[in-house]
């Protein structure tokens, strides 16, 4: 049964920890906030339409920071998402553009840790250009309800030994970053996205909403940095 989002909002303002999603020394490593709306005038259609000029944007930009990830993106209006079809819909009706989770830019091959312990909802392989790639959902429960977690843009390893059911402890190690070919041709990071009620979905939910059905999905897909606490360390 899906917890009720009062309930869930409840359980964030007790918790004690922010639980990692990636290894992070907290004070120690270098962690930069980055824009994806149109505001940043740096990321063209040129550059985001071309997976290299992409990469090493973010490759480029992280390293004059020297920062280990960048981060950033919930409730974000983005242009980016013009680069794929996935993101476009039926014909006539409103693109999706409003980002639901937090994205994590790092190295390809950097580990995803559970940040609580959970049970293997579902996994898949969105291979459309601009989903999500190798993709895992995993379950988690707070008294007698439920709420998941999304993991996006994975290696094709990290879902190869997967079984529906498999219990992952807190903080263990249990998947990686993907390359482009693997994560849905995007630089590489992790899409890390809260949802209450999943509905029907089994391996995939929604990273990205229509404007227009904005407060429907934000009430379902919290913000996820509570729970990781790591937004305050951005520079």
């Amino acid at each position: 049964m899906a917890i009720e989002a009062i309930k869930f909002e409840e359980w964030l303002r007790v918790l004690k920890h922010p639980f990692s999603v990636v290894p992070f020394n907290r004070g120690v490593d270098r962690l930069l906030a980055m824009d994806f709306t149109e505001k940043n005038t740096l990321l063209t259609a040129d550059t985001v339409s071309n997976i290299d000029l992409f990469t090493n944007y973010i490759d480029t930009t992280l390293q004059t920071a020297k920062a280990l990830y960048g981060i950033g993106g919930y409730n974000e209006l983005r242009s980016v998402y013009s680069r794929s079809e996935v993101f476009d819909g039926v014909e006539g009706k409103e693109p999706r553009r409003l980002h639901l989770g937090i994205d994590i830019w790092g190295a390809a091959g950097t580990f995803v840790l559970a940040p609580l312990t959970g049970k293997v909802h579902s996994f898949a392989f969105n291979k459309a250009y601009g989903d999500y790639g190798a993709t895992i959902i995993l379950e988690h429960t707070i008294g007698e309800g439920s709420f998941y977690t999304l993991y996006g843009h994975l290696s094709l390893d990290s879902i190869t030994q997967l079984q529906v059911g498999d219990e992952i402890q807190q903080q263990k190690i249990f998947a990686r970053f993907g390359i482009p070919e693997e994560n849905g041709y995007w630089p590489p990071h992790l899409h890390f996205q809260l949802i209450l009620d999943m509905g029907d979905y089994a391996g995939d939910y929604p990273g990205v909403c229509a404007y227009s059905e904005r407060g429907k999905y934000l009430a379902n897909c919290p913000d996820p940095d509570p729970l990781i606490g790591m937004i305050k360390f951005a520079i």
